[in-house]
């Protein structure tokens, strides 16, 4: 999953009744249980099943039983190391354990693609489903999974779009922040009007093109948040070897000086349908610039009316 964080139901769910024992043995029987036997050779991998069977939970389960508790992670696998056999033995250090799964997810590598249009004056960014910054589109590597692989998945997952083909191995910035190495590929000339959808739940609230000179440090000492105000902790880094790149590949479109300044909006959780729809903001605004009545269809029905 991304290196933003999911948000549970408990904005939405309101019921307290905690999972079944019947309900937790599937999903540890499921999800734990019936895997590969070299991912229970540690509990870091074992936590990572018991995240994924997590998600199961809060995005089917919790969605279609109003009465089931939304729960966070440690309180879920607090919950499925009582109810299953093979991880009651560990309960007493389940705490431990925990602490040194949240450790070592934090080591664990992150790819994902810095997305730029046709004429490289906007990237893709993504926003996380709870909180207010903006990334690329990226993620944790699964086990054994190469670097351009895992950018391909995450890609895919946040926003719908398919980068294998535009992807090269040898274009990224990669750098290392507290002992976990973060590498981006560069993906350039990718059309305004493609259409981004998350296949995933409760992760991606928004996506946008955005303008890079909009993206910048307002001043050397602030790197945190753009000119415009974006809070970018995870795209600042980036941007210097960006803006390099840039220079070294210019882009064979040219850029339209008449192009809109304001970031551009084209998938939206708020305004999508079943949160997979689209919701491309400026192209509503230019619809709504551009309508004309139809007076012919207008008079015709006046017709009809008067007729009848």
């Amino acid at each position: 999953m991304s290196g933003l964080h999911r948000s549970s139901s408990s904005s939405k769910n309101i019921g307290n009744c905690l999972p079944s024992k019947e309900l937790l043995d599937d999903l540890c029987s499921r999800f734990v249980l019936n895997v590969p036997e070299e991912d229970q050779q540690s509990f870091e991998r074992i936590l990572f099943l018991v995240e994924y069977a997590y998600w199961y939970y809060e995005d089917n389960a919790v969605e279609n039983d109003p009465k089931l508790k939304s729960l966070s992670l440690k309180e879920f696998t607090s919950l499925l190391f009582n109810s299953c056999d093979v991880l009651r033995p560990y309960v007493t250090h389940i705490d431990d354990i925990f602490k040194d799964f949240t450790s070592y997810k934090c080591r664990v590598p992150v790819t994902g693609a810095i997305i730029l249009d046709e004429t490289y004056e906007r990237c893709l960014l993504v926003k996380g489903w709870k909180g207010s910054s903006w990334s690329f589109p990226r993620g944790k590597k699964s086990k054994d999974e190469e670097d351009h692989a895992c950018a391909i998945r995450e890609v895919l997952e946040e926003t719908g779009f398919d980068v294998s083909k535009l992807l090269k191995r040898e274009e990224y910035i990669e750098f290392v922040f507290r002992q976990q190495r973060v590498r981006l590929y560069i993906v350039a000339g990718v059309t305004e009007d493609t259409v981004f959808a998350p296949l995933t739940k409760k992760e991606i609230s928004e996506i946008t093109w955005h303008r890079l000179d909009h993206l910048q440090p307002a001043s050397n000492e602030v790197i945190t948040h753009g000119v415009s105000g974006l809070k970018l902790y995870m795209v600042a880094p980036f941007l210097s070897s960006l803006k390099s790149w840039i220079l070294k590949h210019p882009s064979p479109v040219a850029r339209r000086p008449n192009k809109p300044l304001k970031a551009l909006c084209v998938w939206n959780a708020r305004t999508s349908v079943g949160g997979n729809g689209t919701a491309t903001v400026e192209s509503q605004n230019r619809n709504f610039i551009n309508f004309k009545f139809n007076q012919s269809v207008i008079l015709q029905a006046l017709e009809s009316g008067n007729s009848a």
